[in-house]
């Protein structure tokens, strides 16, 4: 039992030494908002890969939000998964979340306006699909991800939340 718990975790500290490592950008942007960050992957056998990022959500909901206008934005960060699954197409899963702080109006440039400030913690899980394109130590990825944006802590009025399309695009540097 010891034995197989020492070689357990030899072969799990010993995975990212024999992984090829990445480190690069993204932009998504979504119907209501736009994410930048800073990622990091760690690609073994076969081309799996882990992936982590921290980034800034700008969010501008507009009028499709609870509110009549909800604009703001916040930190976050992000842990997912990809799947090499047809000719250089991988299928993956990603898990954000986000701290956000929005300010909202309710019935804007009338006599009867009403304005405040939410802070929201909002978790973001998503199917991801993308298509990398290598060129040497470069990488090139278009992505294309669903998912949902769920509101988990709420301080203060609610806010939108709902399903998510974010198209992006991603450069990064293999080392």
């Amino acid at each position: 039992m010891i034995r197989n718990l020492i070689v357990l975790c030899l072969l799990a500290f010993s995975l990212p030494l024999a992984a090829q490592h990445q480190l690069g950008v993204e932009i998504q942007v979504y119907p209501t908002g736009l994410i930048s960050s800073l990622n990091y992957a760690c690609l073994w056998t076969k081309g799996n890969s882990f992936e982590a990022r921290i980034g800034y959500n700008l969010v501008d909901h507009r009028d499709l939000g609870v509110q009549d206008d909800e604009k703001g934005g916040g930190f976050g960060a992000s842990l997912g998964y990809a799947h090499p699954v047809w000719k250089g197409l991988r299928l993956g899963v990603r898990t954000d979340i986000w701290w956000n702080e929005i300010d909202w109006k309710m019935a804007p440039g009338t006599p009867l306006e009403v304005t405040g400030t939410t802070q929201v913690t909002v978790l973001q899980p998503t199917a991801t699909l993308d298509y990398p394109i290598r060129k040497g130590n470069w990488q090139f990825t278009p992505r294309i991800a669903f998912g949902a944006e769920i509101n988990v802590r709420t301080d203060g009025e609610e806010v939108g939340q709902g399903a998510i399309l974010l198209v992006g695009i991603g450069f990064s540097r293999f080392f």
